[in-house]
Order: structure tokens, then C-alpha cells, then sequence
């Protein structure tokens, strides 16, 4: 193999790996660190062709489970050097307007990604910890940072900016970003292999539906428009996000219940979404579950996130003059056939057939012959994307 290229996606106390020969795109082995930071040992398990072991290991901090992947990949003989590893992508939530594509990490780039850690607080620092951890242990390793917001800087002035004093967005960089772009991107490009078409010649909505959602316009290849914005917590309601809603209620609940922006920024992205209505859960399963026994606020729930992103894709068909694929993706999207088929129902204005049995079977193609859509459940890969970015910049 050419080249070993190594994705990093670093969360708050997590961090995620794969490493990929190159350009093959052989998956040599992928794991994850997690609980990292909250006790005297951190979670670690992998997986790598018929092998997968979960464990534990001494370590508080992202540097101590860098430095420990680094021996670990020599230890089992995945890389016989360090040398051997040609390049490190690097998941980057905010990329601002500074980065309208992928970008090798040099100083300058790197101080941006920090500054923009104002409009991502609580993802682009940490971010900063995995590249900055991997730059101590490979000073001479090239690093590229594939942010989430890039692939929406194709969206026209009339989707980004909003109806507010336009000084805010010159001066505060105040816009709508969108975000789960290398999974819209990735996802797209799949659908249009599978479908055998140019990806130019398709309109896609693509649903990226997990504890996160977003959706996603894509027209030309392109993103036209996304239902995230100026932060990940606009558009879909979602496992503890509210989503959109009438801001005039921030102020009054704040002070109504004497609350600060602190509690009400809390509130919204923590105690909102499915965890506010059903007030026992965020996650999708034990929703279902809980529904199908007759519990009413499940069942709320339910209805007003499936009726939001069907609500969502007939906005952004209008939008794209058309649809010829609606594609499903992330936990929910890939996993959920009762919420793809909600989705589904009453869509035959649009063109949208459900085939039962291929979506009750999760194949990949769940529309009927009939249908005018094609309506695919796409499994989504953004550390192979961000592979493919890092490798096509090194």
C-alpha cells in the first residue's frame, strides 16, 4: 500500500480513530477512547478484521490516548514505523468563512481554527487538543483539518444570512454555517455511485438523522441549503435540541423562571428535543418502544420529529426545483425503518413510494419501482471522507 493516512475525531471525552491504506481504501483497523478525562482510566476498544476488543487503560487526558494509539498501532505491527504514516485528517466542527474546503494545519490555520472556537465551544478546543497532541508526537507528519462546515459554503447569500441588522453579520460573523457536512458530501456521493449517475445531475435531499440531525439541500453537487445554522442547534428537533422555535421565547422564559443565557443555552441544547417532551429518554429506541405500549408523550414526540423533516424535505424540494433522491443516514436514518416510514407516508405528491419489505429489510434502495424518488438508506462514513480529503492534500 501507498500510503497510511489516520482519521481523528476528537469529542469532549471521546476520541475516535481509523487508519486506511491508501489510495485502496483498505480499513487496517478503526476504535475509540472514550470517558477520557472523567476518571483514572479511559475506555478503549477497537476492532480490526475478525478481532474486536473492548477494555480499559491508564490515561486522563486526549495526549494520553494519542500517545498510547501511537504504541498500540506499533505494538500490533499495524505501522512497523511512524514513519510509515503519510498523513492525519483531523475532524474539524467550525471552519467560519475562513475554510471553504480542507486545509493542511500550518500555524496560521491553526490560530484560526482556535479563534473560531468562540462560535464552537464546545467542539473546536477540543479539536485543537487532538491535532495539537498529534503535532507533539509527529512534529513532521502532515495534518489536515476536514471541517463540518465547509461543504455549506456553496449556499447562496439568501441561505446564509439572516433577517437580522447586517452589521452582525459583517462585524460578529453572525450566519447560518450548517454542519454534518462530510457526512452530507460523503453520502451524496454514494447514493449518485450506486444510482450509476453523475452526481451533478442529481437533486438530493439528504437526511442525516441521529442524536444530531440535519438535513441538507444538494443541487449541481453542491449544498444549496441546510437546516443547522449560525451553531448545531437550529433546524430539526433532535435528541436534546430544541431545534427551531419562536426566539421571542427566550426572553420570556428567562424572565419568567429568572433564568441566565448560560441556563437557557443549557436548556435548549441539553433538556429539549425527545428528552424535554417524553421527559425518560433522547434516545429514538427506547422511544419507539415505549410508543408502541401506548405512552402518549412517546408518541408526540414521534410525530413532531418525523412531521419536522418531512415538513423540512418539501421546503427544500421547492428549493431545488425538484427531487429526484431522498436519502436516509446516521443512527436513526440507517437503523429506523417505523421513523423512515413515517417520514415516508402521505408523500406520493412528491413522488415518494415506500417499499415496505425493502425498508422493514434495511436494503439500500427503499422506494418501489413506481416511485418517482428514489429513496436510499446510505451508511454514512465521514472518517473515510476526511481519508480521502487528507490523502488528496498530502
Amino acid at each position: 500500500m501507498a500510503n497510511k493516512i489516520m482519521s481523528i475525531n476528537a469529542g469532549s471525552s471521546s476520541l475516535k480513530f481509523q487508519l486506511f491504506g491508501m489510495p485502496e481504501e483498505e480499513l487496517l483497523v478503526k476504535g475509540l477512547f472514550e470517558r477520557i478525562g472523567l476518571e483514572e482510566e479511559m475506555g478503549f476498544s477497537y476492532s480490526m478484521k475478525d478481532e474486536k476488543v473492548k477494555t480499559t487503560i491508564k490515561g486522563k487526558t486526549h495526549e494520553d490516548a494519542i500517545n498510547f494509539l501511537l504504541h498500540f498501532l506499533l505494538d500490533r505491527k499495524i505501522l512497523m514505523s511512524l514513519q510509515e504514516l503519510a498523513g492525519v485528517g483531523h475532524r474539524v466542527a467550525h471552519g467560519g468563512e475562513d475554510f471553504k474546503k480542507s486545509s493542511l494545519v500550518n500555524l496560521e490555520a491553526l490560530k484560526k481554527i482556535k479563534d473560531l472556537g468562540k462560535l464552537a465551544p464546545l467542539h473546536n478546543p477540543v479539536n485543537v487538543v487532538g491535532i495539537e497532541a498529534l503535532q507533539k508526537e509527529l512534529p513532521d507528519c502532515p495534518q489536515v483539518a476536514v471541517f463540518d462546515t465547509s461543504y455549506h459554503q456553496t449556499m447562496e447569500a439568501k441561505n446564509y444570512v439572516y433577517p437580522l441588522p447586517y452589521r452582525f453579520y459583517e462585524e460578529d460573523s453572525v450566519r447560518r454555517y450548517g454542519f454534518h457536512g462530510t457526512s452530507h458530501q460523503f453520502v451524496a456521493s454514494e447514493a449518485a455511485s450506486f444510482l450509476g449517475k453523475p452526481l451533478e445531475s442529481l437533486k438530493i435531499v439528504s437526511c442525516h438523522l441521529g442524536n444530531g440531525a440535519s438535513i441538507c439541500g444538494i443541487k449541481d453537487g453542491k449544498s444549496v441549503i441546510t437546516s443547522m445554522g449560525f451553531t448545531p442547534l437550529a433546524g430539526l428537533m433532535m435528541g436534546t435540541r430544541c431545534g427551531d422555535i419562536d426566539p421571542s421565547i427566550i426572553p420570556f422564559l428567562q424572565k419568567e423562571k429568572n433564568l441566565s443565557a448560560d441556563d437557557m443555552d443549557k436548556l435548549m441544547n441539553g433538556e429539549s428535543g425527545f428528552k424535554g417532551i417524553t421527559e425518560f429518554s433522547s434516545d429514538t429506541r427506547d422511544i419507539i418502544s415505549e410508543a408502541e405500549n401506548g405512552n402518549e408523550r412517546a408518541q408526540l414526540a414521534l410525530d413532531m420529529f418525523t412531521g419536522r423533516v418531512k415538513q423540512t424535505i418539501g421546503a427544500y424540494a421547492a428549493e431545488l426545483d425538484g427531487l429526484d433522491v431522498l436519502i436516509f443516514t446516521a443512527g436513526i436514518g440507517e437503523n429506523s425503518a417505523i421513523i423512515r416510514e413515517r417520514i415516508c407516508e402521505n408523500m406520493t405528491f412528491f413522488g415518494i413510494q415506500l417499499d415496505e419489505s425493502q425498508n422493514q429489510q434495511g436494503s439500500m434502495r427503499i422506494s418501489t419501482e413506481a416511485s418517482k424518488v428514489e429513496v436510499l438508506v446510505v451508511e454514512t462514513n465521514e472518517e473515510l471522507m476526511i481519508v480521502r480529503d487528507t490523502y488528496n492534500l498530502i
